[in-house]
């Protein structure tokens, strides 16, 4: 069994699992339209089932596709939509990044698309 992204104009519409066979046969519409995803995969590195640990696995695709997802043919990658006009996306990982790094891992902030700045949450 895989997990397979069903693509129209770029965008995933939908993401199954099924057995490649069945993909190919068919039953779920043109096969062109169906690319295989990993959900294992996330920012260009393949991680061990259920946790954060990379494996050394093959990374698919970049990321796992999602519904709303682009998916890029010519680099053969998925990526999320763009959360917010400021950011940039960038190769291998194919991930949106702020124009400024976050800035303390030890505490929560928000962009703040206005003042291209991270906001501290206080609560």
């Amino acid at each position: 069994m895989g997990h397979f992204a069903k693509i129209e104009n770029n965008i995933v519409i939908n993401v199954i699992v099924a057995e490649q066979e069945v993909i190919d046969s068919g039953i779920v519409g043109d096969p062109t339209s169906w690319v295989q995803t990993s959900y294992n995969t996330r920012g260009g590195i393949h991680y061990a089932p259920n946790s954060n640990t990379p494996d050394g696995g093959v990374a698919l695709r970049a990321n796992f596709a999602g519904i709303g997802h682009t998916y890029d043919r010519v680099n053969d990658v998925f990526y999320a939509p763009k959360p917010y006009p400021s950011w940039t996306i960038s190769s291998p990982d194919w991930i949106w990044k702020a124009p400024i790094s976050y800035p303390d891992a030890q505490k929560l902030y928000a962009w703040d698309e206005p003042t291209l700045s991270w906001i501290e949450i206080t609560t």
